[in-house]
Formats: structure tokens, C-alpha cells, sequence
């Protein structure tokens, strides 16, 4: 099958006026893009850009991001998450692939709950869409169509981004789908939140597709339970372009809606780790270390594939008091990915990111 159809050949006059047009100039003015989405005083989504959320089966992915919807339509604060639309960017788009039309109910009703909304009866800023029945194809077409002609469209989720694709591994269809999000949101001047599953064995998400979202989006939020009680489940930001957040902890309570851990403790992140642990290049690695070894890293050449990259950091660690093995070195990279430290785009080269936010 062909998944790149709908990408199509222009011509070398379509090309020099889209040139053109995507010309910058120091003398232009530029509008910041509307911060619509944060935590805490730290935005996490803005229209024009796309955000995500990954975590394990059963961390509660979708409650939490009921969460996120209820502040949209309450244009207040649900959670931690505090929502502030422009009047006319007021609608939310929820569009679910995995379950019944039973079970998105179920969503439906606990969103209107959260925002202090009646659940007895539609609400005109939120259309729900349940497309587990269609294809992967299909799936893209309706939701295209749904963007494209709803008015006063603001926010959009879709849990359920796997299944805008067949092969979750394909890198032709993952590019097809995350250009799609960027186009989208572009055209529309909306924010788009994905969720996706992480992997079962490390905290990778799920896929080619997964790699390409931390590669894009504007923020990666990570949902999993509390090592201590599983009963809880913990949101950290995985990768956030603007000043990061403290991690917060929330619960379903006896009404089945999440409710905020007021008084929850994260664990501090302290260089070393405790006899018998595992390796963590987050934990027993400072930001300090980190910086210094990027920096001399590649201050021999700008990019590296991996095979270099990896010789150049172990060298690079070594210097600032970090010795790697073999599996600490796949750790690490994967670390660096994740937060963005270091980019891969397109298959390209790896290249540093100085700006990243630990």
C-alpha cells in the first residue's frame, strides 16, 4: 500500500512562490504563538504546535487527559492543568480510536463532570468522535475533515495516535502522519494533543512513530504509577520546550474522576545512586555533567552518527567523572533523546541541542 498517496509532486513554480513565502526577516514582525495550555506558570501547549502523552497500560493516560479537556471547556484550572482559550478558539475536538462508543461515553461524561458542566445533555464547545471501527486511512480523512470544518476550533485530542497508522514502525508513515499534525495545526492555528503507549521494557515511546513525536512535538508529558502505590499516578513533563514543572500526583476517587495528591512527594533528583540500583543517566548524572560533555563532545564536529556518537560519548563522560559501559552508553543516548538533549531528524545525524531544559 501506498501510505505517502496523498503527498504529491509540485511544480518548480509552486516550489519558488512557497520559497518565497517562507522567506524570515529580521525587519518582519512575528507574532509569539498563544499560550493556551500550562502548569504551574510553565505552558505546555500553544496554538500552532502539537504536545503528547505516553506512559505504560493502565497509568491512566486518559484520565489524565480528561484532565487537560475539562480545563479547556471549564477555560480554567482541572488538575494542574490551567487552560486560557481565545473567545473564538473555544471548541474542543476529542477524537478516540481504541474504544466502544459505550466506553467513550464514559469519557465523555467524566470530562463534563470534571469541568463542572451538566452531563446530561451535549455541550456545543465539544464534539466526540469514536473511529475505532474505521481504518488507519479513514481514521486520518475524518479527522482532517473534522479540523478542517469545524468553526471556532481551539483544541484537539486524539487518543490514540498508533491507530492513525498501520505499521507503527514504518518511518514513512510515522513522518506522513506527524507532518499532518504539524500541517494541521499550522493551518488551523490549534493545538493537537497525542497520546501514545510507552514501550513495556524502558521508557521509550512506543514505535517510529514515538521517536518522531519527541523529535516535534512541543511537549512530551509522561503518566505513570507511583513505584509505592499503584493506586496513584504521577505526570512529569518527559520533554517541555518552555521552564519545566514540578511533577504532580493524582488518583480516581470513589466518584471515578482523578483527583489531585495536594500533598505528594516526588523523589529529588541527587547525583549518585543508592548500592544495587540501576543505572540512571537522570538520577547520577548532574545537568552540570551532562552539559560539559555534550559541549566537548561536539565541539569536535557538529553531528555524529550513531556509531561516532557513541565513541564520542564515551570519551566526552569520561572527562567530567562518568564512566560508561556498553549498556550505560544505550541508556544514556536513549536519556538524551527523550529530553531532547540531542536531535535526530529525518534520519539525519545526531546533533546537539544546547537550549534543552533538564
Amino acid at each position: 500500500m501506498d501510505y505517502m498517496k496523498d503527498i504529491r509532486e509540485i511544480s518548480d513554480e509552486q516550489a519558488v512562490i512557497l520559497w518565497q513565502a517562507s522567506r524570515l526577516s529580521l525587519s518582519g514582525k512575528y507574532e509569539k504563538a498563544p499560550e493556551i495550555l500550562s502548569v504551574k506558570g510553565s505552558v505546555i501547549g500553544t496554538l500552532g504546535n502539537f504536545s503528547a502523552s505516553i506512559g505504560k497500560a493502565k497509568s491512566k493516560k486518559t484520565f489524565n487527559v480528561s484532565a487537560i479537556v475539562a480545563a479547556a471547556l471549564k477555560n480554567g484550572t482541572v488538575l494542574r492543568y490551567a487552560a486560557e482559550l481565545p473567545e473564538a478558539k473555544r471548541k474542543v475536538l476529542y477524537v478516540d480510536t481504541e474504544q466502544s462508543p459505550h466506553h467513550c461515553l464514559n469519557v465523555m461524561e467524566r470530562i463534563m463532570r470534571m469541568a463542572g458542566l451538566p452531563d446530561d445533555r451535549d455541550n456545543e464547545n465539544l464534539e466526540f468522535l469514536a473511529l475505532r471501527k474505521y481504518t488507519p486511512e479513514q481514521r486520518i480523512r475524518i479527522v482532517e475533515q473534522a479540523i478542517y470544518h469545524t468553526p471556532n476550533l481551539g483544541l484537539v485530542v486524539i487518543d490514540g495516535i498508533r491507530d492513525m497508522v498501520y505499521d507503527i514502525n514504518s518511518p514513512s508513515e510515522s513522518t506522513r502522519i506527524i507532518s499532518k499534525l504539524m500541517q494541521w495545526t499550522d493551518d488551523r492555528q490549534i493545538h493537537i494533543h497525542t497520546i501514545l503507549h510507552q514501550n513495556k521494557g524502558d521508557e521509550n515511546a512506543r514505535g517510529h512513530i514515538g521517536t518522531e513525536l519527541n523529535n516535534k512535538a512541543e511537549t512530551v508529558l509522561l503518566v505513570e504509577k507511583d513505584k509505592s502505590n499503584g493506586d496513584i499516578s504521577k505526570v512529569s513533563a518527559m520533554h517541555i520546550r518552555a521552564m519545566d514543572f514540578e511533577p504532580f500526583a493524582f488518583r480516581v476517587n470513589d466518584r471515578a474522576l482523578p483527583e489531585l495528591m495536594e500533598d505528594y512527594q516526588t523523589e529529588a533528583k541527587t547525583p549518585g545512586r543508592p548500592q544495587g540500583e540501576r543505572f540512571d543517566a537522570c538520577k547520577d548524572i548532574s545537568e552540570q555533567q551532562h552539559r560539559i560533555a555534550l559541549e566537548a563532545a561536539f565541539s569536535l564536529q557538529d553531528e555524529y552518527g550513531y556509531k561516532e556518537l557513541s565513541k564520542a560519548l564515551k570519551e566526552s563522560y569520561a572527562l567530567v567523572g562518568v564512566p560508561l559501559s556498553d549498556n550505560k552508553l544505550v541508556k544514556l543516548i536513549t536519556v538524551l533523546k527523550n529530553k531532547r538533549m540531542i536531535v535526530q531528524e529525518n534520519g539525519r545525524k545526531y546533533r546537539y541541542e544546547p537550549d534543552f531544559h533538564y
